[in-house]
């Protein structure tokens, strides 16, 4: 499946296209045939994460024995330990799945956000799959939020990925140019006092990892989710092909 993805998104205009629009944006210098070669090995990875996210039940065995590197778990442990929630961070990155179904393995259940898809057919296996890294699930919306909400207050503990435009959110840097940013995780952090922890699934020559980082500060909203761009923009730099440029995480322009 990642020799397919990498075909697909290589050669399909549309994809092509779409993630070449973000590499140029952030690579402007960067050789097309070297670009070409990023965009191949960025499909690889898409069609990786899709297919384990599939085979949800065999991909979980895998990814519960993973350790989980760095403060991040630590914290959210001696969150809960004192009756309050947390919030787990990341992007569309690696693997972003393996972290739940990690945090499961060590008596940690994250919920996740998630966004309905548009095929109705295909939404129901993939609510069922994503639900086996974790529960509750909440639906991007007001349903949605008063779900999250109550289990952040309950102690639970959520997972947002963070790295689509959203039109409603202020204009911040990612990757050195602006994006609209959502900062609903930095507001119920500062409301409910809970830790805002980015955590990445990376891929390795060896397989997978799970990384933490320590809580966000808390402060102000745009201050705090300027800190889970920049986060996320370090992972993107270190390895570009791990992240899903077919978002467009950008306002396009006439030069796109």
């Amino acid at each position: 499946m990642a020799a397919v993805g990498g075909f697909v998104v290589r050669y399909v205009p549309s994809f092509r296209k779409r993630a070449e629009a973000g590499l140029k944006r952030v690579y402007p210098e960067m050789p097309s045939s070297e670009r070409l070669s990023m965009v191949r090995a960025v499909g690889r990875n898409i069609a990786r994460t899709m297919t384990e996210l599939l085979f949800n039940a065999e991909f979980s065995k895998v990814a519960e024995q993973l350790p989980i590197q760095g403060p991040g778990l630590a914290a959210i442990k001696a969150a809960q330990a004192e009756g309050r929630g947390a919030l787990i961070v990341s992007g569309h990155y690696g693997q972003w799945e393996a972290i739940r179904h990690a945090f499961r393995a060590q008596g940690v259940e994250v919920g996740a956000v998630y966004r309905p898809n548009n095929n109705p057919y295909y939404e129901p296996l993939f609510v069922k799959n994503v639900e086996m890294g974790g529960t509750p699930l909440a639906p991007k919306g007001t349903a949605g939020t008063k779900v999250m909400v109550r289990h952040l207050r309950n102690g639970g503990v959520m997972a947002i990925l963070t790295d689509q435009k959203y039109g409603q959110g202020p204009t911040l840097d990612f990757l050195g140019h602006p994006a609209s940013t959502t900062t609903a995780p930095a507001e119920l952090a500062l409301k409910y006092g809970l830790p805002l922890v980015p955590a990445y699934g990376v891929r390795t020559k060896d397989g997978l990892r799970i990384e933490t980082e320590a809580p966000i500060p808390l402060s102000d909203a745009n201050t705090m989710m300027q800190a889970v761009n920049d986060s996320l923009a370090a992972r993107v730099l270190d390895d570009p092909t791990q992240w899903h440029w077919l978002h467009q995480r950008w306002e396009l322009t006439a030069a796109d």
